[in-house]
């Protein structure tokens, strides 16, 4: 595989930088022609892709036809709050609603196989922000996505839900890097500012990254993006502002890869967030994330985004701003990815349909769990 992506053309190498959403639920003239000018290493679908189960497997297997590499192919299949799939299969429960690591595991594998018919082979899940008793009331879009009320809880239980995954063929991807649990605003509007100095995120937010990057399993994180004033590796940017992690030399690099000896596919979270693009350019945080380590960037919504973030950065391999060498060292991190991935399940509408049910069923033991609670 890697051999493969560094052969390609330094178009096509910059392409498999990307990974980008699409605007509907199949591939019109001017979609497919769009896939094959940016090339892009992975693409997410989201609701607005996902109608019916033979219409989501055709059109993801439409992308990887039309692809000149095998793409990642992913989602946020987290449940609760965060179901892309809630059209085809029964709701899935939040991972906030269950109380077991069995009810962990059977979520786990359920998601594993449901996704894997449906022609994905990447979930990014789970969330292990530590989202304890006392961040609760937060209003920064985690209530219910993470699992447990503790730390402990949830490095169990993460550790749980990926090697289950896994176990099933579908690769996971922690997130969100370094950790969004004490942030009271959510970054899908604004930066959220997070006040804890580096004691307190090694004890508290960094654990389940301490604790699960040396188990092996984790082949994926996403970063966040976010301001840590009070960490000691927050950089600002030329104007003085706090610079968000997303785009951040010390907390990509310098934190995760060399501290944390994190050797896997760093990720961004989505860079049309209000947190980056009241801020900067997509061109802009395009380049200041590869340049901070970065090995894909995630543009999930406009395609003149997209189209704006691809030129940016190749405008920048042209001129010598990033170097070439750059290019491939995150290529490499996606070759590694890519030659994990598994062929999607055969499409099989009544497993699907007996999948749904087993669903309903892991959905009400939580609920009496939490009832009983």
């Amino acid at each position: 595989m890697l051999e493969k992506l560094l052969a390609l053309p330094i178009e096509q190498k910059i392409g498999q930088l990307f990974l980008i959403g699409l605007p509907d639920v199949s591939l019109n003239a001017d979609t497919k022609e769009f896939l094959r000018d940016i090339a892009p290493g992975g693409v997410c679908l989201f609701a607005r892709n996902i109608r019916e189960a033979d219409q989501t497997r055709k059109l993801l297997d439409d992308i990887r036809e039309i692809l000149p590499v095998e793409p990642i192919l992913s989602l946020d299949q987290e449940g609760g709050l965060v179901d892309r799939l809630r059209r085809i299969i029964a709701p899935m429960p939040a991972p906030s609603s269950l109380k077991t690591l069995e009810e962990v595991r059977v979520l786990a594998e359920l998601t594993a196989e449901t996704v894997r018919i449906l022609g994905f082979n990447m979930n990014f899940a789970p969330v292990v922000d530590v989202v304890d008793e006392a961040r609760h009331k937060s209003f920064n879009g985690l209530y219910s996505r993470a699992f447990g009320n503790s730390k402990a809880e949830v490095v169990e239980y993460a550790t749980e839900y990926l090697e289950n995954l896994q176990a099933k063929g579908c690769l996971g991807c922690l997130k969100h890097f370094p950790g969004l649990g004490a942030s009271v605003v959510d970054s899908h509007e604004e930066l959220p500012i997070v006040y804890l100095t580096r004691e307190e995120f090694f004890e508290t937010d960094l654990l389940p990254y301490r604790r699960l990057i040396p188990t092996g399993e984790v082949h994926a994180i996403m970063i966040a993006h976010a301001g840590f004033p009070r960490f000691d590796l927050q950089e600002t940017d030329e104007n003085g502002k706090l610079l968000p992690s997303s785009l951040s030399f010390n907390i990509v690099t310098k934190l995760l890869r060399e501290e944390l000896k994190f050797e896997g596919l760093i990720i961004t979270d989505d860079l049309e967030m209000g947190a980056i693009v009241k801020n900067y350019g997509i061109g802009e945080a395009c380049k200041r994330a590869i340049t901070a380590g970065v090995d894909m960037l995630a543009i999930c919504a406009s395609p003149e985004a997209i189209v704006e973030g691809f030129k940016a950065v190749s405008e920048a391999v042209k001129n010598g701003e990033i170097a070439e060498t750059r290019i491939d060292e995150s290529l490499q991190k996606i070759a590694q990815v890519k030659s994990l991935m598994n062929e999607p399940l055969p499409f099989d509408a009544a497993r699907l349909q007996t999948l749904s049910d087993e669903t309903v069923n892991l959905s009400n033991k939580s609920i009496s769990a939490t009832e009983d609670k």
